[in-house]
């Protein structure tokens, strides 16, 4: 196969390519049209771009086929799916684009997508957030769960999308730009704490894919796998990736939070010493 051949769909879903065309277009769009103040830099625009690229590239290349062959490479997509794309992509801070198209669909297109924002402000709930998040890893590793959904294909496509979406949701809600002090957004210390409890449970259940002796999904078994790897093996690197970078990645999550926390802090303080200078 030549290298352009890996770049193509293994199993081509017209929704997901006009999904993912939809998105990257609408920010082209709005990007020009932004005031110069609140237009992002290069560094933001490439990482809400890789992002929604990892993203599309492990839902709609060659790299789908081996996901569905492959335990380990599975859980290299949802990996994907559900921390590293959304991750780049809440750090990039859409929240212009956002308040752009928002000002563009006017009062009309707001009072339709009411409900969404009804169930949107339900789902960022701190618990419901987690609680979704670490959920949803379980029960798509439920191996009676994952056994169907790896056999058929609405439930693959369901588990994939999923993953996704509840993954931007999450990291949005950890990563949102607006400052706790002046907005209603989550403060620091909430967005730490749940960064550290999701992290536990990720890790008790990659730990027991890799400590369990005999076979978990067997569905690699019956399908058969893409290459000639031992069982044993495809399911400790499976367990390892399901264990170590989720848990490297709330780390980081928390190390990004905290320099935030002490940025605004140090801010505030200049703010007020230069308020209370004159005063003095």
């Amino acid at each position: 196969m030549s290298a352009a051949g890996y770049l193509l769909p293994y199993d081509f879903s017209p929704l997901t390519v006009l999904s993912f065309m939809v998105v990257l277009g609408l920010y082209g769009l709005a990007l020009p049209r932004l005031p110069e103040k609140e237009r992002p830099g290069s560094g933001r625009i490439l990482t809400f771009v890789a992002g929604v690229l990892l993203c599309y590239g492990v839902m709609q290349t060659r790299f789908d086929y081996y996901s569905q062959y492959m335990f380990f490479v599975h859980r290299g997509q949802h990996l994907i799916l559900h921390h590293l794309g959304p991750i780049l992509i809440a750090l990039s801070n859409p929240l212009p684009v956002l308040r752009f198209w928002h000002r563009v669909i006017g009062p009309r297109g707001r009072r339709l997508l009411k409900p969404l924002g009804l169930l949107y402000r339900m789902l960022q709930q701190p618990v419901v957030a987690s609680v979704l998040f670490v959920g949803l890893i379980y029960f798509w590793l439920w191996p009676p769960i994952h056994f169907d959904a790896m056999l058929s294909r609405q439930l693959y496509w369901l588990m994939n999308w999923s993953m996704l979406l509840d993954g931007l949701l999450f990291w949005w809600l950890i990563f949102d730009a607006r400052s706790p002090v002046l907005t209603n957004a989550l403060g620091y210390g909430k967005r730490i704490l749940l960064l550290a409890l999701v992290a536990i449970p990720q890790m008790i259940l990659g730990a027991w894919i890799v400590f369990s002796r005999g076979m978990v999904y067997d569905v690699y078994e019956v399908c058969g796998r893409a290459w000639p790897m031992p069982p044993a093996t495809d399911q400790l690197l499976g367990g390892l990736l399901t264990w170590i970078p989720p848990a490297m990645m709330s780390i980081l999550g928390i190390l990004i939070i905290l320099r935030r926390a002490m940025h605004e802090d140090g801010k505030f303080t200049r703010c007020d010493t230069v308020t209370e200078g004159p005063a003095s």
